[in-house]
């Protein structure tokens, strides 16, 4: 039961501060440091598709969080943040070997850092979705 509820409300904490931080307060910064040809046009998203990654992003870290046996907000914080540089550092360092998405290393960097905050936020959320661990 804590997977599935770490699942569905870490997916939902993600999406609404990923578009927070990536949608909002970062969106105008990122802009100009990147190469948005690939991007969707406004309106054109295939919703269905980012419900289904947040979900599993979730299940990812809700696993990970498992695995690591964390148990209460610092675990959450401390293992999200961790989750969030290592997976967003591992993608973001990809693209920009073999791609042309990034025009310098600063949005990579500045991309795992954002990550890392949000993912502790996130991480923090399904912890505090666990309840307090079982004496003994």
């Amino acid at each position: 039961m804590k997977i599935l509820r770490g699942t569905l409300i870490g997916g939902v904490a993600y999406f609404l501060i990923g578009w927070l931080v990536y949608g909002v307060l970062l969106y105008n910064f990122f802009s100009p440091m990147t190469n948005t040809c690939a991007n969707r046009p406004e309106g054109e998203m295939i919703w269905w598709t980012m419900i289904l990654s947040n979900l599993l992003i979730a299940l990812f870290l809700t696993l990970f969080l498992q695995w690591s046996g964390a148990r209460g907000i610092v675990d959450g914080l401390k293992t999200g943040a961790l989750f969030g540089a290592l997976f967003t550092g591992t993608i973001d360092l990809s693209l920009y070997s073999m791609t042309t998405m990034y025009k310098s290393l600063l949005p990579v960097v500045i991309e795992t850092l954002a990550s890392s905050v949000v993912m502790a936020a996130v991480g923090m959320i399904i912890v505090l979705t666990w309840g307090k661990p079982k004496e003994g």
